[in-house]
């Protein structure tokens, strides 16, 4: 390659990167003004010779092009921020998009990357990840044989994703276990209800006490539309007081969040904020009139599979005093990505603002604490997840061969017993809710002044 060639590619590189640091906000003279460590154009001379020495020196340079080491840097740059920024190529991009229009071929699990290991959130229901029993904190180490130590949330995506139909090998290690074991999963399409009954349906039987229940799996585009029609159900058959169990779900779409919470609290009520370095990121969410607003006792079930949205909704509801939370402390993933196009079709994924409730209690890498807390252990948690399998203890054989052999009689006494500790301890505290709430009505109507004829 000639000098004049070589020069117009380094300027090349200097324009894109210097595009970069402009494009996220940054001011030049700004930095300049920092010191001698943090100018910007010594910092960009530099990897314009890094990137020359690898295109020279490397064993492979000669294959690599400018386009892979750039966009190999930007992908770089963006994972160090946090566990959600990224750098999307044009065809991961696409990919998102597709996700954000509820359909795509894939597995059915909400990854995260965490202290350098894949973390499974939650699997979502109905799909293929769930029906093999994956659990919410089981750690993927391999995809396809491929090492998942330094891949970040993104590329997880892209591994997991595939055409309906095809096949894709995990490599899954439970936290407390020393072996991972290979689990071979089919894609399938992604569509799934997002509310659910006790019974893993959309039939919503009305419980002992009057009491309603409701599962939210993740906050979808129609959640809120789903949640809707259940609610009229329960209340056409006399409901006194709901459960609202977000346990496992790993939240979704913010508006889907905000529109839940509106049929539980008043008109005007701020709901969730955002802040951020930039005007823009600073944000008040507040209930609109949307319909009928519910005032019924209310519990809310969480564990460490509830994350993103559906800490939103609990933290809302918990500072507003409007439903109890039960269960266990939350994931902690209260951070807002924006999606910036660039213009060769690929994106950028930054954080760019974190979530605050009413109260301005920050959600990201804390997560919320259960007004009554009821651990659960992980046999008891499996089983609670077995008991939703399609089929339900029709298919409890197959399932348990996913477990050690020293586990399955205890997990499949669990499941036969329908045991729940956490809805129980839910349950319980609204029907005593309820009790007491109908014996003060009957003492004020008693000791009520009689009507002077």
């Amino acid at each position: 390659m000639g000098d004049t060639m070589k020069r117009r590619l380094v300027l090349g590189c200097y324009a894109l990167a210097l595009g970069l640091f402009l494009f996220s906000g940054a001011s030049v003279m700004r930095l300049m003004g920092g010191g001698e460590k943090d100018d910007a154009y010594q910092q960009l001379e530099m990897f314009a010779r890094v990137l020359e020495r690898v295109r020279r020196d490397h064993v492979d340079g000669e294959n690599l092009s400018y386009r892979e080491l750039v966009q190999g840097a930007l992908k770089g740059m963006l994972s160090t921020l946090d566990p959600h920024s990224e750098f999307m190529e044009a065809t991961k991009y696409e990919d998102l998009k597709q996700d954000t229009e509820g359909t795509y071929g894939g597995v059915g699990l909400q990854v995260q990357a965490k202290d350098g290991a894949l973390v499974v959130i939650s699997p979502m229901e109905d799909t293929p990840a769930f029906e093999a029993g994956i659990l919410p904190q089981d750690r993927i180490i391999k995809i396809d044989g491929k090492t998942t130590e330094r891949m970040n949330q993104g590329d997880a995506v892209v591994s997991l994703r595939g055409a309906p139909g095809s096949e894709v090998v995990l490599t899954v290690q439970r936290p407390g276990q020393t072996e991972a074991r290979d689990i071979t999963l089919k894609r399938a399409d992604i569509r799934v209800y997002t509310a659910k009954d006790i019974d893993n349906r959309r039939a919503f039987p009305l419980g002992e006490g009057k009491v309603g229940y409701v599962r939210l799996t993740q906050f979808a585009e129609r959640t809120a539309e789903e949640l809707e029609e259940s609610l009229k159900l329960l209340e056409s058959r006399g409901m006194e007081a709901l459960v609202l169990d977000l346990r496992g779900n790993p939240g979704g779409l913010l508006d889907q969040a905000v529109a839940v919470c509106e049929k539980f609290v008043e008109r005007n009520q701020l709901i969730v904020s955002t802040e951020g370095r930039s005007a823009a990121s600073n944000t008040r969410r507040v209930a609109l009139s949307r319909g009928k607003v519910r005032r019924v006792p209310m519990a809310i079930l969480v564990n460490g599979g509830s994350a993103s949205a559906a800490e939103i909704v609990s933290g809302c509801l918990q500072d507003l005093k409007r439903a109890v939370l039960v269960g266990e402390q939350t994931f902690g993933k209260g951070s807002v990505q924006s999606i910036l196009p660039m213009s060769d079709g690929s994106a950028l994924r930054l954080t760019t603002a974190k979530y605050y409730t009413p109260s301005h209690r920050v959600i990201h890498e804390k997560g919320l604490a259960p007004d009554i807390e009821v651990p659960m252990t992980e046999d008891e948690e499996a089983a609670v997840q077995l008991r939703r399998l399609p089929g339900g203890k029709a298919n409890l054989d197959d399932a348990l061969k996913g477990f050690e052999e020293g586990r399955r009689a205890a997990i499949r006494e669990l499941v036969e017993g329908d045991r729940d500790v956490q809805l129980e301890r839910a349950m319980d505290l609204l029907k005593g809710v309820n009790l007491f709430g109908k014996r003060a009505s009957a003492e004020g109507r008693t000791n009520s002044p009689s009507k002077v004829q």
